[in-house]
């Protein structure tokens, strides 16, 4: 009887196991995490009800001590993507998903640089190409990503691709298809 439970769980863990994995030739999922840790209180402040839905227990950022961060060229390391830098094949999907409490966006641009709040760019920093006119600009409000949603990115050539955040130009990250 326990041999039979036994050859039954083992069953089960490979049919799991080989239910995730990419059909053969396919390059599968491969996913990027967008964090911020804004302080409901002085953002919704600022920016209106609702508008900062922290998720972070216990670390937060004021909305003035973000800009202060970025105008003192040290951004808060709280917003990030993660990973920074991603390895995939060609044909994989890339799920963008924001887990953290406000907006983000995810542009691809040809070099990283400054976003289209002036304030938040590091000193001298100017807005790339990419991000000008910010969510007036109909290219980027297509990258933008809502809290609690996630975008996916698909069909990448081979090749680096530079991804950045319009609005915390700071959060970067590097896509290396092969």
């Amino acid at each position: 009887m326990m041999a039979a439970v036994t050859g039954c769980l083992m069953l089960g863990t490979v049919s799991a196991q080989e239910k995730d994995k990419p059909a053969s030739g396919s390059a599968g999922v491969a996913q990027i995490v967008a964090l911020d840790e804004c302080d409901p209180t002085s953002f919704n402040a600022m920016l209106g009800p609702d508008f900062c839905k922290n998720v972070a227990i216990g670390a937060v950022t004021t909305f003035d001590a973000l800009f202060a961060k970025a105008a003192a060229g040290t951004p808060d390391p709280g917003w990030d993507f993660e990973p920074d830098i991603l390895h995939i094949k060609k044909g994989t999907n890339l799920v963008v998903s924001d887990q953290g409490g406000e907006p983000h966006t995810f542009t691809e641009v040809a070099k990283f640089g400054g976003g289209f709040i002036p304030g938040l760019n590091a000193p001298g920093e100017q807005t790339v190409q990419e991000c000008s006119g910010g969510f007036a600009n109909v290219a980027v409000a297509k990258t933008r990503i809502l809290q609690g949603s996630q975008v996916n990115v698909t069909d990448l050539s081979k090749g680096e691709h530079l991804f950045q955040c319009c609005i915390h130009p700071w959060m970067r990250v590097k896509v290396e298809v092969k």
